[in-house]
């Protein structure tokens, strides 16, 4: 019988059954891509990890993601509940300062902060952004979305923006608009290749600075509770387009999986010369560890 242990967290919050779930295989030794893209889809959540050897000696160990749909270049809850993971494990030693993952996107540094031997904090660097076509017109969007152009914003364009996994973000006028934005799959496939990230900085009692789902279908998704490799982007958008001031860009929280029952609050650090010269990109947050499990076969 052929047996892997895992560790199940929930990523980007403080608290269990809040944030994003996560399932991390610490010893995958001899499991091969199919089998790990049905294992996750067996565990049905966003992401599972599966930490192997280091392929490179740059990095610690080598971090494979896979949705239930495909495999991913990075990810963000995925490498901040890893570190987690690895930290509850021992495999991270207790104080050391940051850890480096080899992804697919190659060597990505994780800092880590400690409360005497205990992890509280994980903050992974993203790639600089990588702005794409702006989509026009928004009517076409808003029908996408289930929703009226009046609910789309007008300071800002409706964009594809990426640090390594790109995003159609939608300003969206309202955090009432966030709630109502429904999918049309059929749609979204017909006009967008893309997974959609709408949001409001509407304030809200949350303190956040913007409220934010993620709808995925094409990975097998079809909303996710959190999402760090939309939300260094997200910060990017935010720092381009005037929509945060430059002295607040390094403590931007985006909250999202609110509609879904899973609130998650996700910290964003954005570094730039200008709006249009961004230096550094910063997520992070907290995760708890839930239990832990044996898959047989």
């Amino acid at each position: 019988m052929t047996q892997y242990r895992y560790l199940h967290l929930d990523v980007f919050t403080d608290h269990v059954f809040g944030g994003n779930q996560l399932a991390v295989f610490p010893e995958p030794a001899g499991l091969d891509a199919e089998t790990m893209q049905a294992i996750t889809r067996e565990m049905a959540y966003s992401e599972s990890t599966f930490v192997f050897p280091a392929e490179d000696p740059r990095t610690a160990m080598r971090v494979r993601i896979f949705t239930p749909g495909r495999e991913l270049p990075m990810a963000g809850h995925p490498t901040v509940g890893t570190a987690f993971a690895l930290a509850h494990e021992g495999v991270i030693p207790a104080g050391q300062p940051e850890v480096v993952f080899g992804l697919g996107v190659g060597p990505i540094t994780v800092r880590l902060r400690w409360e005497g031997s205990r992890l509280v904090f994980a903050e992974m660097q993203q790639l600089s952004p990588t702005f794409g076509d702006i989509v026009d017109p928004v009517a076409v969007v808003a029908t996408m979305l289930n929703l009226d152009a009046h609910d789309i914003a007008e300071s800002s364009p409706v964009q594809s923006v990426s640090c390594g996994v790109p995003f159609l973000f939608v300003p969206l006028r309202t955090r009432d608009a966030v709630d109502r934005a429904m999918v049309d799959v059929a749609a979204l496939k017909r006009w967008v290749a893309q997974e959609i990230f709408v949001f409001s900085t509407e304030p809200g009692s949350d303190g956040a600075t913007a409220y934010s789902r993620m709808f995925a279908p094409n990975l097998g998704v079809a909303e996710d509770p959190a999402t760090g490799a939309a939300s260094g982007p997200l910060g990017c958008y935010l720092v381009r387009y005037g929509l945060v001031r430059p002295e607040e860009a390094q403590r931007i929280v985006s909250t999202q999986g609110v509609k879904m029952g899973r609130p998650s609050r996700i910290h964003i650090s954005i570094g730039a010369d200008a709006p249009d010269r961004i230096t550094d990109v910063r997520v992070g947050g907290n995760a708890v560890l839930v239990g832990e499990g044996v898959l047989r076969w």
